[in-house]
Formats: C-alpha cells, sequence, structure tokens
C-alpha cells in the first residue's frame, strides 16, 4: 500500500525514524566516551548496534519516502524545506525557551545551529539551481546531438542513393 501523508502510521514512522536516528547517535556518543574511558570492548558494541539503529531508520524513510517516489530534485527540495524549518522555526523557539530558564549554553548552542541549518539550506538551494541549469544544458546539448545525428543518417541515406535518386530529391 502507498504511503499516505498525514495518517496516524505516517505520524509513527516519522517518530520511529527520529528515534531511531537519535538511538544511533547517543550510541555513537557512547561509542566515543568508552572508548575514552578505555573499554573497546564497549565501545564497539555501541557501534554495532547504532549500525544497527541506522538500518532501522533507513527501513522507516523508505516507507515515508517511497524511492519510487523521489527525484533529484525532490530530494532538494526535501532537504531545503527541513534546514529551512531548523532555522526559521524550530532553533529560534528552542533558543527561546532555553533563555527564559535561563540556559545560556544552550542558547548558544542553538544560534550555532540555527546558524549552520541555514548554510546547510543556501548548499542545498546552490545545489537545486546548478542541477535545474545542469539539466537545461544537457537538454541542450542532447537537442542539438539529435540534430547533428539526423543530418548525418540524412546525409548517409542520401550518399547510399543513385544520382537519378539525389535529382529526384532535390
Amino acid at each position: 500500500m502507498s504511503h499516505i501523508p498525514g495518517t496516524k502510521t505516517e505520524e509513527n514512522l516519522h517518530s520511529a525514524f527520529a528515534g531511531e536516528s537519535m538511538a544511533n547517535r547517543k550510541y555513537l556518543f557512547f561509542a566515543k566516551i568508552a572508548r575514552q574511558l578505555g573499554n573497546e570492548e564497549i565501545a564497539k558494541l555501541f557501534e554495532e548496534t547504532a549500525h544497527q539503529e541506522t538500518g532501522h531508520a533507513f527501513a522507516h524513510l523508505e516507507l515515508m519516502y517511497p524511492p519510487a517516489d523521489l527525484t533529484v530534485e525532490k530530494l532538494l527540495e526535501i532537504a531545503i524545506e527541513g534546514e529551512l524549518y531548523e532555522t526559521n522555526q524550530m532553533y529560534p523557539g528552542f533558543e527561546q525557551t532555553a533563555r527564559e530558564e535561563g540556559r545560556l549554553d544552550a542558547v548558544a548552542e542553538f544560534q550555532e545551529q540555527g546558524k549552520e541549518s541555514a548554510e546547510h539550506a543556501d548548499v542545498f538551494l546552490q545545489a537545486a539551481k546548478r542541477f535545474k541549469a545542469l539539466g537545461l544544458v544537457e537538454r541542450y546539448h542532447a537537442t542539438r546531438y539529435e540534430k547533428a545525428l539526423d543530418k548525418v543518417k540524412n546525409s548517409s541515406e542520401k550518399s547510399e542513393q543513385s544520382p537519378d535518386q539525389l535529382k529526384q530529391s532535390a
């Protein structure tokens, strides 16, 4: 069955994806700390589990964003929307709450991440523009190639004609 945005299942997939993604990052962080504490065995355990969490997250993403429905343009559009949401809504709201609660360390973190999200949005936007331009250039060259190929075909057909056939076509 195809994915239907706005359903409870779609909401659950987003939540499951978020949970698996957070577990991945948390376990990689725990692996780093375990390694710093001198426990390589536990560090590797966390890394292996993090890798499994990535697989779970990807499975959820494939249901949320069916690959057959995606194009490069759509991928860039989704990325831009996400980064702009972080820049314009999420981080400013988080920053305000942290300020109200006196967490100046978190205020600084949210400001920094908001700026980086804006940079990411710009990078994706520039890529989308380049990709669109590249598509136009490719179409231009493909059209020129087709026309050149048609000329070659036509001239080769004419060279295969007898002198009498050439006089008739002229």
